[in-house]
């Protein structure tokens, strides 16, 4: 994959937080910390992404006649399901 030098502009105090990650030893160099945090937004982003397609589904599909004592155990039996899955 091929890189793309780019300028950017930060504020001072900015820049001295930029410094500090690096300075901890989080990072080796300002580009390597700017690239983390862009990986992260895209992870962010896709995450977002993925909730709001759940979200506009579960509105598409309309009310239900479940009571929320129904809707709660069955969410809390999937998320204990997941969870083994997990960690297996």
């Amino acid at each position: 994959m091929g890189t793309v030098r780019k300028t950017i502009t930060v504020t001072e105090k900015q820049d001295d937080w930029i410094k500090e990650q690096i300075s901890k030893g989080d990072f080796t160099n300002e580009s390597e910390y700017i690239r983390s945090l862009i990986r992260r937004e895209q992870r962010n982003n896709s995450q977002f992404l993925n909730l709001k397609s759940k979200i506009d589904k579960g509105l598409e599909s309309g009310l239900s006649s479940k009571t929320v004592e129904e809707i709660w155990n069955a969410g809390k039996k999937r998320f204990e399901e997941n969870q083994k899955r997990e960690n297996a």
